[in-house]
């Protein structure tokens, strides 16, 4: 335990030591979420959006096929009505409900396209599925924390190592009385408990300065955020296991962070995007970090509604951890 806490500390004090990097972490998240505000403070794009749940190939949605009307299909009828009450949808149809759709009573473009429809299908029925606006901004805030969670536990402990590996640390540590799970648990547990920190300051801090929406508990998105730092964090251990070159860490790191970035709806949803790549993306721990972290914050789930995410990832941090274990040595 002695050799543990040793080792704790250490990397801990290394860490603080090393001010740009430490400035960094709390600088830049912040400086994202506000260049993403400024960007999209006029709301989002003026373009119209319908829901289609059920058989896409059906003709039920023709009164409202247009170039100006981006349509979207959904398996899922109830996931498609979440999206009308966070105006993330302007009209709902389904194909197993003809002559119905359904509209959130506050959108303005969804007024727009209900007078559309009613002009040529005036015996419709109207359905309301009212919700508070989601703005960009609050739907990208957890994917830009998440984001920052991806790069300090890839970079931050992946690259730590390997550089210790290159400079002769880990060879002097293997003189040592440490072990190879004691040094590698005391990089997780400090990279873990600063991470968390960090996150915590910079959700506060873009909360105080963008006021978004949060409608589920701190300590459901408390839990969201331990495991998946600790999936991300042994996902970095894989890298960092058996490399002694920076270059081809910096390599690895950007290979396995990159396809993240881009498929774990950090930016934009995947919505519309083909089957298989929504496939693809949950075999991502920052996709099911994200997602999570989105259900408790914009639709207030609950741990029952998160808790596949949750076993995701711990299974995805167990299967890394095993093969950093295997792959683990000194030199």
């Amino acid at each position: 335990m002695k050799q543990l806490l040793a080792l704790f500390f250490a990397r801990n004090k290394e860490y603080y030591r090393d001010r740009a990097s430490l400035i960094w972490s709390f600088v830049m998240p912040p400086l994202i979420v506000g260049v993403v505000a400024l960007a999209f403070a006029d709301g989002g794009q003026p373009l119209f959006k319908v829901g289609l749940s059920g058989d896409p190939g059906s003709s039920f949605a023709q009164p409202l096929r247009a170039d100006y009307i981006r349509t979207i299909n959904y398996s899922d009828h109830a996931a498609a009505l979440i999206k009308i009450q966070h105006h993330q949808l302007d009209l709902l149809l389904a194909a197993d409900q003809p002559g119905r759709y359904w509209i959130n009573p506050t959108s303005q473009r969804g007024q727009v396209l209900e007078q559309l429809l009613l002009a040529t299908h005036p015996d419709w029925q109207r359905q309301e599925a009212a919700g508070r606006a989601v703005r960009y901004v609050d739907w990208v805030i957890p994917g830009i924390l998440g984001m920052n969670i991806m790069f300090s536990g890839l970079f931050g402990i992946g690259y730590v190592i390997v550089r210790y590996r290159k400079n002769g640390v880990l060879k002097r540590l293997q003189a040592t009385p440490a072990t190879p799970f004691q040094f590698l648990t005391a990089q997780v547990l400090s990279r873990l408990i600063i991470m968390m920190i960090v996150s915590a300051l910079v959700y506060v801090a873009c909360d105080l300065f963008l006021d978004f929406i949060m409608l589920g508990r701190y300590l459901d998105l408390l839990l969201i955020a331990l495991v998946g730092n600790i999936a991300i964090l042994s996902l970095g251990l894989i890298v960092a296991s058996r490399l002694a070159s920076e270059e081809l860490a910096n390599g690895l790191l950007n290979f396995f962070s990159f396809p993240m970035l881009l498929l774990s709806e950090v930016w934009f949803s995947l919505d519309g995007a083909p089957a298989w790549l929504s496939q693809v993306s949950q075999l991502l721990p920052l996709t099911h970090l994200v997602q999570a972290a989105r259900s408790v914050m914009l639709e207030g789930a609950g741990l029952a509604a998160i808790a596949h995410h949750l076993w995701a990832m711990l299974a995805m941090a167990a299967i890394f951890l095993g093969v950093s274990a295997v792959l683990f040595r000194w030199r």
